[in-house]
């Protein structure tokens, strides 16, 4: 999802975004209860008084209102635009902030600042364009209420004159007149102030809609992965966009405590296989498929509590929260003791880094803490896995990809020995960690080609010796 909208709009779409859509809501529903009462009872009252001033104040609203909806779409269109300027301004800043380390590097600063220079311009343009619009609607509308005012005014001095009005009713009329067109004024003042909550509101409505991984078959009396546990997988499809599958008959079985290696080229599908194999998406099979089948049990997806409670992550970038490092490792199981931490960060290799430390395990990091190396941010991801033990099903996405040989290396020694009783699914492209599995799953273009034990794939003339011919250069740990 973050991917799709960009984390920089995510970002502002929550701390900005929110408070517009209440602004707009508070204020287009208060205008459009006035719109819609205020205007009738006074023009009623006025054809009691004197009916021709009524017919003028009557003819002269829908003109009001039509140059309104016309002001008012050409507004919609400028405002569309400045919102999506918006949109690619806040994307591009969050971005630069995140790359201003690479950008030095690499002396792209200057070129990435004139970027940054050229969307903050069009957003500018756009927004002065948005403003230009809304100064002619107001004006429109002064235009048309005033005249319609005047126009009324002159009959009942004419009344006056003739003695056909006597000067109350006149008076009543007069005054009432200014407020019988308010509304319509406020209603469309207001609505060039508040499109920003409106586009706000469509984008919160979209996230809000986006479909979540679910299941329409649950999964009974599963209750953690073991020795006699099998997980079987057949014809297994998914399509993020429902028109080319990125997952494409996928088929394959797992018993007990087995490690797997799923290898490939970047965008063959095996971050995509490994995401639904967690739950995190769901098939999109159709003719009432059910690809999964565990323990004998199947069903359609993943996405379900029983299955995914036993589940450890380890992401190329794991997450660390603002907050010690005791809590981030205590993040599946928030109630364990300090023993128990600190057994995880012994057995993660951590102990001499939280050891240096003046407050230990009660070290301030991520947000607004202390710096951590992505090797030290992968021992933590590890310690979480090593303190709950009651999770035996370990999903690894490229945990190594970013870090030095030397670095994956030191990891590897630590990781190898917790793969014992567990089920370990491993995508990466780096070679040297299928010596550790028992089983590989090689993908091409979203499709499981080839599959086996290490030495039966090496024996094959097939996929996995093109790749390893492939790639031999870079996998030399």
């Amino acid at each position: 999802m973050v991917s799709n909208i960009g984390s920089g709009h995510m970002v502002t779409l929550a701390l900005e975004g929110i408070d517009k859509v209440e602004n707009y809501l508070n204020l287009i529903l208060q205008k459009t209860i006035n719109l819609a009462v205020i205007p009738w009872i006074i023009l009623i009252y006025s054809f009691f008084v004197n009916w021709l001033s009524a017919v003028v104040m009557l003819l002269v609203f829908p003109v009001i209102i039509l140059f309104m909806v016309i002001l008012g779409l050409a507004a919609q269109a400028k405002s569309d635009r400045q919102y999506s300027g918006f949109k690619e301004m806040s994307n591009n800043f969050i971005d630069s902030m995140r790359g201003l380390k690479t950008l030095k590097l690499f002396g792209l600063s200057k070129r990435y600042g004139d970027n940054i220079y050229r969307v903050s311009e069009n957003y500018r343009k756009s927004t002065m364009s948005v403003l230009k619009v809304a100064l002619l609607s107001t004006f429109a509308l002064d235009f048309f209420t005033t005249m319609s005012i005047a126009i009324v005014a002159v009959l009942l001095g004419v009344k006056l004159i003739n003695g056909t009005v006597t000067l109350l009713p006149a008076l009543i009329i007069l005054i009432l007149c200014p407020d019988y067109f308010l509304p319509v004024r406020d209603y469309g003042n207001d609505y060039h102030a508040t499109l920003d909550g409106k586009n706000a509101m469509t984008d919160i409505h979209h996230i809000l809609d986006l479909p979540s991984p679910t299941s329409q078959i649950k999964l009974h009396g599963f209750k953690n992965w073991t020795a006699d546990s099998t997980l079987k997988v057949s014809d297994l499809n998914f399509s993020y966009d429902q028109k080319e599958d990125n997952i494409s008959d996928a088929n394959f079985n797992l018993k007990g405590f087995v490690n797997v290696g799923i290898v490939g080229r970047s965008g063959s599908g095996k971050s995509t296989l490994l995401n639904l194999l967690g739950g995190w998406l769901s098939p999109t099979n159709e003719n009432g498929h059910l690809p999964f089948e565990v323990n004998g049990q199947k069903i359609d997806s993943l996405a379900q509590p029983e299955w995914q409670k036993h589940i450890s992550y380890i992401p190329q970038d794991p997450y660390i929260f603002a907050g010690t490092i005791a809590q981030n490792i205590a993040f599946y199981k928030p109630d364990a003791d300090m023993d128990a931490i600190n057994a995880a960060i012994e057995k993660a290799g951590l102990e001499r880094f939280v050891n240096s430390l003046p407050d230990k395990a009660a070290t301030k990091i991520g947000e607004g803490g202390r710096g951590i190396s992505g090797g030290q941010a992968q021992r933590i991801a590890l310690a979480r896995t090593l303190l709950d033990t009651q999770r035996t099903i370990l999903l690894l996405d490229e945990p190594t990809a970013h870090l030095d040989i030397e670095t994956e290396y030191q990891l590897k020694q630590t990781m190898v020995p917790i793969f014992k009783d567990h089920l370990v699914i491993f995508a990466t492209h780096r070679l040297h960690w299928m010596n550790e599995m028992d089983y590989i799953l090689v993908m091409e273009d979203g499709k499981i080609v080839e599959q086996g034990t290490q030495s039966e794939l090496t024996k094959q003339n097939g996929a996995y010796k093109r790749l390893i011919s492939e790639i031999r250069g870079d996998d030399n740990a």
